[in-house]
């Protein structure tokens, strides 16, 4: 028999693909509301490797990333995506004229995995709870991000690698601490 063992905590992270970019800074202070401060954010990135979201959002997306710095225990993660949607809804009711003004996916960092939330159920994809569905997304071994056949062509890309290399580093510095900490006061 396993031992039972509590996970660690995770990184948060929520990219967020918008046709306006002046939405960026907009949607962030409800973000930080609920998930407390930011302590990583990406370069604003073309969303172009899809014309999937182009009929509800508009052309022109762009994405970018924001890392929290607390971290979470990661049956967390659909909370986060219940937030998030009904954070979507809202921009709905004041935003600009398009169907979806902002796109907001939550997901977390551990040490060897980026895990996304979906609200859509497939093969490869695990329910959590309250409908929301879970995806191992990249795998990190041999110092670099990889793949997976299911893998959104934009993750695939490597585009936004530096960005959570950033995010795994300031993420193990995290839990080199919190060990530190812990130690200290024994």
């Amino acid at each position: 028999m396993g031992i039972i063992r509590p996970a660690l905590p995770v990184k948060l992270f929520i990219g967020i693909i918008t046709g306006n970019q002046d939405l960026l800074p907009d949607v962030e202070p409800a973000l930080t509301a609920e998930f407390g401060p930011v302590d990583l954010r990406s370069a604003v990135y073309p969303f172009d490797f899809t014309a999937y979201y182009e009929d509800e959002m508009g052309a022109g997306l762009v994405r970018q990333f924001l890392g929290f710095e607390r971290l979470i225990a990661p049956h967390f993660l659909p909370a986060a995506k219940l937030f998030t949607n009904d954070l979507e809804a809202r921009v709905v009711q004041h935003g600009p004229p398009v169907r979806r003004p902002v796109n907001l996916d939550p997901g977390y960092l551990e040490q060897g995995k980026i895990v996304l939330a979906s609200t859509k159920n497939y093969y490869h994809r695990i329910c959590l709870a309250d409908g929301i569905f879970a995806e191992v997304t990249l795998c990190f071994r041999d110092k670099q991000w990889h793949s997976f056949p299911w893998t959104f062509p934009d993750y695939r890309s490597s585009r936004y690698d530096d960005f959570f290399h950033a995010l795994r580093r300031t993420y193990r510095a995290q839990l080199k601490r919190g060990v530190d900490e812990e130690r200290r006061r024994q």
